[in-house]
């Protein structure tokens, strides 16, 4: 039977998601999804059709929350010639996106009230929702701790000086338990500055081979180790932003093991893509942490199966054409990922989708899982924080879905993606998997893979 409750007479459209299968933290059914009023009002097969509902066609799709990022880089304020938040959410729409988190590496940086309040600000017109990780320090620099408690208090559930790890211990220390009495998160960009200086692409073969200098796994893995003593000690909660190595994902496994506090994140291009790909000296390839060895890269797909790493993280990074066309040295690392993610991710992670390196290794609902309901928790976006993000998708609940085509091809075209840059590292390549629709709090915002405004 379904669910059955009124249209709304008034206010937002009534929308119909009609013919796919919905899959939530709950399950996986056959079922058409009724919208009213923002809201949804019945979930159940073969719904009759309001007068003047809005029907989004989900026939051989699938319906779940909408994908949550935790690690999305805005530009805005201070770097509007690459993204600004209007554009990053277009293209976070168009992905399947109905939230990111804005980083914190902006200029001014946001680690004060009024700047967040900027941002957020500018978020509400966006065509998803866009929440705020603060600075653990002043200006990200790593002595002095940012106001916290300030930010806290306007809804900043993580804090993070991403694009440089905190490199003084007792800093990192002080701002765990600091963390621990607020009731949030630290995310740890996880990079020894000592052992990375000088690194522009993994320290293995391939560096040796093309005479660049490299940034080791240790690097990563030093810091890691770090934090999950500090962790230890503290009782505080740290999230690991994108990494990259086997390392890390071993030393992860164990924390959670002893029962630590630690969650784990994995971009999509670092579950894909290995150095090799910079053996044309190509800056489209240089991003940080680097790309690594195709051992690096298997170890992460398991560390996703096994449920060590949480969530998948975009890290969109949009730079202007001068920032990635010089040679490798001084080109600024970062690549374009909203659009891409969910295609990536499916082709790397999924056994119904994508190529023999691929297959056979995680369910469809467990690579939604880390798009979605995981991210929305640890960012606590979620309904059980009071937000409204990651579903399940029900009677009274929010209406932030997307709809996808699992099997649909496409071919990436830099000149067609929402973001005001072209640094994506899947130019002229074919990716399998596609959002049809994405539904942000009842409103349709890209119908048909075409943006609504």
């Amino acid at each position: 039977m379904a669910e059955r409750r009124p249209a709304g007479a008034g206010g937002r459209a009534t929308v119909v998601v009609r013919g796919g299968t919905v899959i939530d933290e709950t399950g996986e059914r056959r079922a058409d999804v009724l919208i009213s009023d923002g809201t949804v009002t019945a979930v159940g097969p073969d719904l009759d059709i309001p007068a003047k509902a809005t029907v989004l066609d989900a026939g051989g799709c699938l319906v779940v929350p909408g994908l949550v990022d935790l690690h999305t880089h805005l530009r805005q304020p201070g770097g509007e010639e690459a993204e600004t938040v209007e554009t990053a959410s277009r293209a976070a729409a168009l992905g399947g996106y109905t939230a990111v988190l804005a980083m914190p590496n902006t200029n001014p940086t946001i680690d004060s009230a009024a700047v967040a309040r900027e941002v957020l600000q500018l978020g509400e017109t966006a065509l998803c929702q866009v929440a705020v990780a603060g600075a653990i320090t002043v200006g990200r620099a790593g002595q002095c701790l940012a106001p916290m408690g300030e930010l806290a208090a306007l809804g900043v559930r993580l804090f993070t000086d991403d694009g440089t790890g905190v490199q003084d211990a007792g800093v990192m220390r002080r701002a765990l338990e600091y963390a621990r009495g607020l009731g949030v998160t630290l995310g740890q960009h996880c990079e020894d500055a000592t052992l990375a200086a000088g690194g522009h692409m993994h320290e293995g073969a391939w560096s040796s081979r093309l005479g660049v200098p490299g940034v080791p796994a240790a690097a990563e893995e030093l810091m890691v180790a770090r934090d999950i003593m500090l962790a230890r000690l503290t009782g505080g909660r740290v999230h690991f932003l994108h990494l990259s190595t086997a390392g890390s994902v071993a030393l992860v496994a164990g924390a959670k093991a002893e029962g630590l506090d630690v969650t784990a994140e994995v971009a999509p291009h670092h579950l894909s893509l290995t150095d090799g790909e910079l053996s044309g000296y190509d800056a489209v390839f240089k991003v940080n942490p680097p790309l690594r060895t195709e051992c690096d890269v298997a170890a992460l797909r398991a560390g996703c199966a096994a449920g060590t790493i949480d969530a998948v993280a975009t890290d969109h990074a949009p730079h202007p054409p001068e920032q990635k066309e010089g040679p490798l040295d001084v080109a600024a690392p970062g690549m374009l990922g909203l659009e891409t993610a969910l295609a990536v991710t499916l082709e790397a992670l999924c056994a119904a989708a994508g190529d023999e390196k691929g297959k056979g290794a995680m369910s469809l609902h467990d690579v939604m899982a880390l798009l979605s309901w995981r991210p929305a928790r640890i960012a606590g976006l979620d309904v059980g924080h009071g937000g409204d993000q990651g579903g399940p998708i029900g009677v009274d609940g929010p209406a932030n879905l997307c709809v996808i085509d699992p099997s649909e091809r496409w071919e990436v075209d830099p000149d067609h993606l929402a973001s005001r840059s072209r640094n994506t590292p899947w130019a002229g390549r074919m990716l399998t998997g596609r959002v049809r629709h994405t539904v942000y709090r009842g409103e349709p915002v890209v119908i048909d893979a075409e943006a609504q405004r």
